[in-house]
């Protein structure tokens, strides 16, 4: 059965897809998104749990947003929403050690600081991973002990064989705009706001199931059994998931795409009243050699009545129960029944390697000819402004 035709189609209804269907509205086409899952959001997810007072939302994915967002803020301008942009409070981050939790410079040596810090200006950091450039910088212990978890903590995977480029990338700041901010129902507030505009078409729980090319365009097969035909097309998903379906129309790309390795995080939620945490307010906890890469709490929003933690386990280690009562440990609870709530939620983000920036130049050497646009986090960074920027090239490309 065949479906209309669509001058874009944008397979993948996370911020980068939705941006590029943000983009295409604006100029006046009506891009249709395509979204496997029953939300749209990706890698943002905020979860809104039910407590007696009301919701109270904690993210299970991105966390925060900053004012170097150009590209996300542009966005939320177009939409009349900087007006709700909520800031976050400045708290700081605990260091969780085999001695407990603790404050992060408390693990420094900087005896090996101040010898290795003049190495900044001979490494290059183009030419690095993450260990051989911060390791350098900040010396090998410091690295082991305090510089490589938080950076673990970051992107919720080993940093250690990250290329070191890929990690902070500088961007301008709009300095009318608060530094950190979120929104009053979490940064998912905002993906629904995009989604929900009326140039823009979002189909849910459908997935595609194959791609062939056409002479002007290319045909996409859905798992309810209908067909459409797409003048231009955007792939915002995973590269695993866009080199299955990329194989019978560009093996060269899907060659590449098959480098690309992802990573597996297990994220848990707990909510928790107020009365039975002792510990101070923070922004989060970094841990070194534990079962959970971090921590990050929702103390930067207060509320009166309850406190929330979302801890990114490593894949594998502990079952349900067993995270439960390691996040009890943690935070000091009398065990997993002083828990109001829990959450869960399996993420994947890209493992970026040493060579990316090669692969991806040739890969875009593969597209330059074809209606056809990659898109998402595994391009230059993770973050969101990250995914955003490669969004807004790639739109360039094929629309404008």
């Amino acid at each position: 059965m065949s479906d209309s035709r669509h001058e874009l189609v944008v397979v993948g209804g996370g911020i980068s897809g939705l941006g590029l269907a943000h983009m295409a509205a604006k100029k006046g086409l009506k891009p249709l998104v395509i979204e496997a899952n029953d939300r749209v959001g990706g890698c943002i997810h905020s979860h809104h749990f039910t407590a007696p007072e009301g919701e109270f939302w904690a993210e299970l994915g991105a966390h925060t947003c900053f004012n170097s967002y150009g590209h996300l803020l542009a966005m939320l301008e177009d939409l009349n929403l900087l007006d709700d942009l909520l800031p976050k409070q400045k708290l700081s981050y605990q260091l969780l050690t085999a001695q407990g939790l603790g404050k992060i410079t408390s693990q420094l040596s900087f005896v090996e600081l101040l010898i290795s810090l003049p190495k900044l200006f001979s490494l290059k950091k183009e030419q690095c991973t993450a260990e051989e450039f911060y390791g350098g910088i900040v010396g090998k212990k410091n690295f082991k002990q305090v510089l490589g978890p938080a950076l673990d903590a970051v992107i919720c995977q080993s940093a250690a064989a990250f290329p070191a480029n890929s990690l902070f990338i500088k961007k301008p700041r709009r300095k009318e705009i608060m530094r950190s901010f979120t929104a009053e129902g979490g940064l998912e507030q905002f993906v629904r706001a995009i989604a929900d505009q009326p140039g823009i078409e979002v189909r849910t729980r459908v997935a595609v199931t194959a791609i062939e090319k056409l002479t002007d365009g290319y045909q996409l097969q859905l798992d309810d059994g209908t067909q459409l035909v797409a003048e231009k097309l955007a792939l915002a998903i995973a590269p695993d998931l866009a080199a299955r379906l990329l194989q019978p129309v560009l093996p060269a790309v899907t060659e590449l795409l098959q480098e690309i390795e992802m990573a597996e995080i297990e994220s848990c939620s707990v909510l928790i009243e107020k009365q039975y945490l002792k510990l101070a307010p923070m922004a989060g906890i970094i841990a070194v050699d534990d079962d959970f890469y971090s921590a990050v709490a929702r103390d930067p929003v207060p509320d009166n009545n309850y406190r929330a933690f979302t801890f990114h386990f490593r894949p594998g280690r502990l079952d349900h129960v067993g995270k439960l009562v390691r996040i009890s440990e943690i935070l000091g609870l009398n065990g997993p029944t002083e828990i109001e709530s829990v959450a869960n939620l399996d993420n994947r983000l890209p493992s970026l390697r040493m060579g990316h920036e090669k692969r991806i130049a040739a890969l875009d050497a593969l597209l330059v000819d074809q209606p056809l646009a990659l898109i998402g986090n595994w391009f230059t960074g993770v973050s969101i402004e990250d995914s955003l920027c490669r969004t807004a090239s790639e739109f360039d490309r094929l629309v404008v």
